[in-house]
């Protein structure tokens, strides 16, 4: 009997080793609606996509599959959330900055760093100059960074801002509660204006309520990897910063006029495993309805 159960135990591990390796060399592209009472006036949906946590992979030759994906949606903004390279020493940004940088061939570019940007950025004397080159590179091919700083726009008549946050980096510390006051929030960004359909690329999702206090109309996030694995009936299993059960580490969560769309990402970087977690393209379809 024990042999038994032994060879099935086997067995399934079996698969879902090879589950994870099929999810780590795949991405699918994955769909939501959103919409809202400010874009009254538009003649046709707007198309957002969502790019987050590619940390350098590369799908196809030089990213060409995942370029000709995001072509494939055809986008009127491109929103990137962060953590497009892996922010290590001895790690190259070269496969991020081969594909973002190709990204304003398609359309506009806006980018919010993530955690490993933003140490980068911020520990020159650890990681040297990669982070202005790497911000060079792109900026020199038009994509706009977004820094605490807020680009706007007008689209059918709406007018639109998007701001880009970045919070002090012990919000990421691991292994601790974090508390954002609002001041915080109003420290990195100012006040905001309501009249305006607001935009916020916030990479860390944890602090989302906080975001729609704030003023924000759409929130976009990643971070989380989607929980790494995803457990059916319960999400994401846990989070870069070893909690258990992210409350949103994926997906779409509506909060009175706020809505909140998390990417699980395009990549890995220290524990390269997915399971039940496709990495991910997310186009956001933006109207004025419902319907």
């Amino acid at each position: 009997m024990w042999i038994w159960i032994g060879a099935a135990f086997a067995i399934v591990i079996l698969l879902l080793g090879m589950e994870c390796m099929r999810e780590l060399n795949m991405f699918q592209v994955r769909n939501c609606l959103v919409a809202s009472e400010k874009l009254k006036n538009w003649k046709t949906e707007k198309r957002i996509v969502l790019l987050a946590d590619l940390h350098c992979k590369v799908y196809g030759n030089d990213n060409d599959v995942l370029l000709q994906a995001v072509r494939d949606q055809k986008p009127d903004l491109i929103l990137i959330a962060g953590d497009m390279l892996i922010g290590k020493n001895g790690c190259s940004p070269k496969e991020a900055i081969q594909f973002v940088s190709k990204l304003p061939e398609i359309c506009p570019v806006y980018y919010g760093n993530g955690n490993h940007e933003q140490r980068m950025k911020e520990e020159p004397e650890k990681y040297g100059d990669v982070y202005q080159e790497y911000k060079k590179a792109l900026g020199g091919s038009g994509v706009r960074f977004l820094e605490n700083s807020y680009a706007e726009l007008e689209m059918d008549g709406v007018s639109v801002e998007i701001h880009g946050i970045e919070l002090p980096m012990p919000y990421y510390k691991k292994f601790k509660k974090h508390v954002l006051p609002l001041s915080m929030v109003e420290r990195c960004l100012g006040s905001c204006d309501h009249s305006k359909y607001q935009i916020m690329i916030s990479h860390n999702p944890a602090f989302l309520d906080v975001m729609k206090q704030w003023g924000a109309d759409l929130i976009v996030s990643g971070h989380l990897h989607g929980g790494i694995i995803r457990i059916p009936g319960l999400g994401g299993l846990i989070t870069p910063q070893a909690k258990l059960f992210p409350k949103n580490s994926g997906g779409i969560t509506i909060s009175g006029n706020a809505r909140y769309v998390v990417s699980r990402g395009l990549g890995t970087h220290t524990i390269n495993l997915r399971l039940f977690n496709k990495a991910e393209i997310v186009t956001i379809h933006l109207r004025d309805r419902w319907i």
